[in-house]
């Protein structure tokens, strides 16, 4: 029974929100703020199954306890498929939230509404020390603003337009965000296989 799950992140909006998605479990949720010393997983991988993978098992292996980790891309359809997996480094190594925003934004300069589709997909994977993972994904089809729209989540949160809502993933409060998002989807699986290992 896993009375306790590293979230395999060192960024503290992505930590926020999957502590809450992960809450009323019984398991105690940490960090690797917990973790200064937990090696720095280098993010190379082809997919993000890749690199998901890679994360969990490398700090599952570190901190001797069962780790989750995700890796979110973002396929837009004008782009072919860009920025994919290389979604967080779009703008660059180190780029800002805004810096990547920006950039698909002007990649997208002239695309008419009607071509940009895009989907969010994130995998996420949970490793135990011993190396056993197990990895399910979530997904959120939507499109791309034209200008960015609110103010809460982060990443590419103000300029994915979720149709039936009428909104972006920025202009939802994080508790809408998390009954419907591509992380929330992801991660409603790993509850369930937190939940089934405790059977």
């Amino acid at each position: 029974m896993i009375k306790e799950l590293v979230l395999a992140t060192r960024n503290p909006d992505k930590g926020r929100e999957l502590a809450a998605l992960l809450k009323d479990l019984g398991i105690r949720i940490r960090t690797l703020a917990e973790f200064p010393d937990a090696p720095e997983v280098v993010e190379d991988g082809e997919t993000c199954e890749a690199n998901a993978v890679k994360k969990a098992v490398a700090i599952a292996q570190y901190t001797k306890l069962p780790a989750a980790a995700d890796d979110t891309g973002l396929m837009v359809e004008a782009l072919g498929g860009l920025p994919g997996v290389h979604a967080a480094r779009y703008a660059g190594e180190g780029a800002t939230y805004d810096e990547n925003c920006k950039k698909l934004l002007h990649e997208l300069a002239g695309v008419p509404r009607e071509r940009r589709n895009a989907r969010f997909v994130t995998v996420a994977a949970i490793a135990d020390p011993n190396g056993t993972v197990e990895v399910v994904q979530g997904s959120l089809d939507g499109m791309i603003t034209d200008i960015p729209a609110g103010t809460t989540g982060f990443g590419y949160d103000p300029v994915f337009f979720v149709p039936e809502l009428g909104k972006t993933l920025a202009q939802l409060t994080p508790e809408e965000k998390n009954r419907i998002s591509h992380r929330a989807k992801a991660f409603a699986k790993v509850r369930e296989l937190l939940v089934k290992s405790d059977e």
